[in-house]
């Protein structure tokens, strides 16, 4: 691994930059920097990398001038490796082909060179040094646009971190693009350092609503402050819920973003959340952090495109896409696979969903609930042949059709923004927070019950810790979180060492501040 400290890491983020990149945070468009006519930084060019940084993995598309040398560059963008080390051990997902590294998190048995887990450590510390840079560069002189977009940028950092504090929990800490290699932070001062940063920025934050699309403000902050705490146990062994409670309050109540209920072209309001005119059908208004996606100017293999396109069966091996057209080219096939613990939750331990015959509806009305977004036909319930591509249902969740009937601008990628942070969110954080302080209250069902209004699901009085359990699963299956709730609840079914993942050889020998994890 060639970008394994932050010396190696300087080159790299002057090439980013200097050789130019496509935008895929609209307002952000920069011009191209050529090294030859200039040697100033371009601090909006350097800021819209950052933001980018979630699903490009380079220079120039899907493929070649890469971000980081060694790693494949079709899957080593920040979400997709994320989303692989959460829904793959956790068992909602599985995946046909024997990609490297795949197969031993869906047996749970990676160790130090999985390359997944080798792949987001070396991303996530990339986009904290294009964090570090900006920091450093851009001073602030005591401008409102500048602070602001400073904070942004801590915003990101400390959302990174969180990330590194909940897959490695002890790992490197580094503040500053420095030539030393960066000190051990335990899992605790993680937590501390991610708190005080949103406590600190929340003021420079943009108030809620008024910065563009896709780029956060304040209650950007509150979300991930109140996930950061509905998780303390986990992270410092101290229980923080009515912290969670709070912050998850006032996100809920912040006056401009709330949940989509606006229902049009024959999708339901939850289908709305995930197609490709998402910035724009009354979606944009749940997504309280957008992940910007362009089917043509934002190319990769991963983020939203991964999702979609890995999930339909081609053409000539299924009427999936005809009967549930994806807008793409369905190219990758039927890869990913949903397995029978989602459809559990839905339809009862291993009851099987009803065929589909021409639309979503036939599974969603089975269900009772409009987050049921399978296709069965053709398919098995389980999965006893991961390598068989009839095994396990279809997801149908994500797509790249718009809801008013105009065409995406692409079918090889796709227009569908990813929403990274929902509102959604806190409703459940406030329910779940809410019933382990005070038990199964009306207050929290009925913010659980605001969510079944939505995907026109049965409303209840009341619900326990394990219905809390499940609804998380529903709302938010395949959006690469369960395996942080397991966590938490206390069923995540691995041996408990294998809660947090190893750190790469190469930074051990490399930083000597560091220790491997426990187990490994």
């Amino acid at each position: 691994m060639k970008l394994n400290n932050i010396k190696s890491l300087i080159p790299a983020v002057v090439l980013a930059l200097s050789m130019g990149f496509v935008s895929c945070t609209k307002d952000l468009d920069v011009d191209n920097i050529n090294p030859k006519q200039t040697s100033t930084l371009d601090a909006d060019a350097l800021l819209n990398k950052i933001y980018s940084s979630f699903v490009l993995t380079g220079q120039q598309g899907p493929d070649g001038n890469k971000d980081i040398a060694d790693l494949d560059e079709g899957r080593s963008d920040l979400y997709r490796k994320s989303w692989e080390m959460n829904e793959f051990p956790s068992g909602e997902a599985s995946w046909q082909w024997d990609d490297t590294g795949l197969p031993e998190l869906l047996n749970k048995t990676w160790g130090a060179d999985n390359a997944s887990s080798v792949g987001l450590y070396y991303r996530l510390f990339f986009s904290i040094t294009l964090c570090n840079y900006y920091l450093d560069e851009v001073a602030d002189d005591g401008t409102a646009e500048i602070q602001q977009k400073r904070a942004e940028v801590r915003f990101i950092r400390a959302l990174l971190y969180y990330y590194v504090m909940d897959f490695y929990a002890n790992a490197a800490f580094i503040e500053h693009v420095s030539l030393e290699p960066g000190i051990r932070y335990t899992r605790a001062e993680y937590f501390k350092y991610i708190e005080s940063e949103l406590l600190d920025i929340e003021d420079d934050l943009a108030a809620a609503g008024t910065n563009d699309y896709g780029r956060v403000d304040e209650v950007a902050a509150w979300l991930l402050l109140s996930r950061l705490y509905l998780n303390a146990g986990v992270y410092t062994g101290t229980e923080r819920w009515q912290d969670a409670k709070t912050y998850a309050e006032k996100v809920i109540n912040n006056g401009y973003y709330h949940l989509n209920t606006t229902s049009t072209g024959g999708f339901s309001a939850y289908q709305m959340l995930f197609l490709a005119d998402n910035d724009t059908n009354g979606a944009q208004y749940e997504a309280i952090f957008p992940v910007l996606h362009d089917g043509i100017l934002t190319q990769s293999h991963g983020s939203m495109n991964f999702l979609v396109l890995a999930s339909y069966a081609k053409r000539d091996a299924s009427n999936m896409d005809i009967d549930v057209y994806s807008g793409t080219d369905v190219s990758w096939g039927k890869c990913m696979a949903i397995t029978g613990q989602v459809v559990d939750v839905f339809f009862g331990k291993g009851v099987d969903a009803p065929a589909t015959t021409t639309a979503v509806t036939d599974i969603t009305s089975a269900a009772g609930d409009d987050r049921a977004l399978f296709y069965t036909s053709g398919y098995t319930r389980n999965i006893t042949d991961r390598s068989d591509e009839t095994n396990g249902y279809g997801c149908v969740k994500f797509r790249n059709v718009r809801s008013d009937g105009k065409t995406a601008s692409a079918v090889a990628k796709v227009d569908t923004d990813l929403p990274l942070m929902r509102i959604a969110e806190a409703y459940l954080t406030y329910a779940e927070a809410e019933t382990r302080l005070n038990g199964n209250t009306t207050d929290a069902a009925n913010k659980i019950n605001e969510l079944h209004k939505r995907a026109n699901a049965t409303t209840h009085t009341s619900y326990t810790l394990k219905d809390i359990q499940d609804e998380w699963v529903k709302e938010f299956w395949f959006e690469g979180r369960n395996r942080m709730d397991q966590v938490r609840f206390g069923n995540y079914d691995v041996p408990a060492y294998r809660y947090i993942y190893p750190l790469p050889v190469n930074d051990l020998i490399n930083n000597p501040n560091l220790v491997q994890n426990p187990g490994y």
